[in-house]
């Protein structure tokens, strides 16, 4: 697979699936899945399921834990804190990721000693209804936005597949709660620069009678809101700085009719519009200060989770078992 020691043991590769309410396409993932990799382990973690998803992974031979918390996120801390691997695999439960190229991208992780690889989906075009276009533009504007603020080149931030690197899973701390986790995911690997590729990787229909958990405008919503969170706390220098502008900007809107008309009376006739603009003159001081503390904290927690990361061997140079 790659050039690694002759005395380092076989590498331990991990599926980590999130599920809730899959029993008509849990079977087919984990067999596709052993077909591609079958030295690997099979982990499914149930999410609350009320269908017999877990008695239906566990017939197709996958070690399944339940998880209580409903959301995928609070499933993916589970998975990376349960699991014991050099390499982590996660796909949804849903079969709807083609996997037939999944051992090319475990060797492109192996080989490059990278942190992540992820599968841009493309639409395999069997169904209309597979990828459909408001998700489509909901993910490139939601990927542009991160691109933009965080910086990399990326080309699907919410795809479910992706391999993993143990440094990676044992060092991402894990916050969001529900399906805007893969925007917690891919901001975590800009965010300490590690090295990441994607892959293509064709996306397909779900089985016939199982239905999407996805909503458009909700999930859009709500991974929105994790972008302005995680843009808040990682980048609070810009974030504060941009807000000082533009309150200083207002406070020299509302104070310049007025300064002109003191120099030309002597009078300021508008006081409260003048009690206005030195308030909002204040507070962006103090916004600007709030940067400046929050830039310094921000950095601090950055170092210690970059130590953390490099206490962990990569992938090509991981601790034996």
């Amino acid at each position: 697979m790659t050039d690694l020691p002759e005395s380092a043991p076989p590498l331990r590769i991990a599926a980590v699936i999130p599920c809730f309410n899959e029993a008509l396409a849990i079977g087919q993932a984990v067999a596709e899945f052993r077909a591609v990799l079958p030295e690997a382990e099979v982990h499914v973690f149930d999410n609350n399921s009320t269908d017999g998803t877990a008695e239906v992974a566990r017939a197709a031979g996958a070690t399944v834990t339940h998880v209580a918390l409903r959301g995928k996120g609070n499933v993916a801390r589970r998975m990376f804190a349960d699991v014991e691997a050099d390499v982590y695999v996660m796909f949804d439960g849903d079969a709807t990721y083609d996997l037939s190229g999944l051992r090319q991208l475990v060797d492109l992780l192996v080989e490059g000693n990278l942190d992540m690889v992820v599968g841009s989906r493309f639409d395999d075009g069997d169904d209309a209804k597979t990828y459909r276009p408001g998700h489509r533009l909901g993910n490139a504007l939601l990927t542009g936005a991160v691109a933009k603020l965080f910086g990399g080149r990326l080309g699907d931030m919410l795809s479910g597949y992706r391999v993993f690197s143990r440094r990676y899973a044992k060092s991402f701390p894990a916050i969001s709660e529900g399906f805007e986790i893969e925007t917690e995911l891919t901001v975590h690997a800009l965010e300490l620069r590690m090295a990441f590729a994607e892959v293509p990787a064709r996306y397909r229909a779900r089985p016939e009678g199982s239905q999407s958990k996805l909503s458009t405008y909700r999930d859009g919503w709500r991974i929105l809101k994790t972008i302005l969170k995680l843009f808040v706390s990682e980048r609070p220098l810009s974030f504060f700085g941009a807000l000082a502008g533009l309150l200083a900007l207002l406070s020299l809107a509302l104070a310049g009719p007025l300064v002109v008309t003191y120099f030309e009376t002597g009078l300021v006739p508008r006081l409260p519009t003048a009690v206005a603009a030195t308030g909002c003159m204040l507070v962006a001081m103090l916004s600007l200060v709030c940067g400046i503390v929050m830039h310094a904290i921000t950095i601090g927690r950055q170092e210690a989770k970059r130590m953390r990361y490099l206490a962990i061997p990569g992938v090509r140079h991981r601790a034996r078992p």
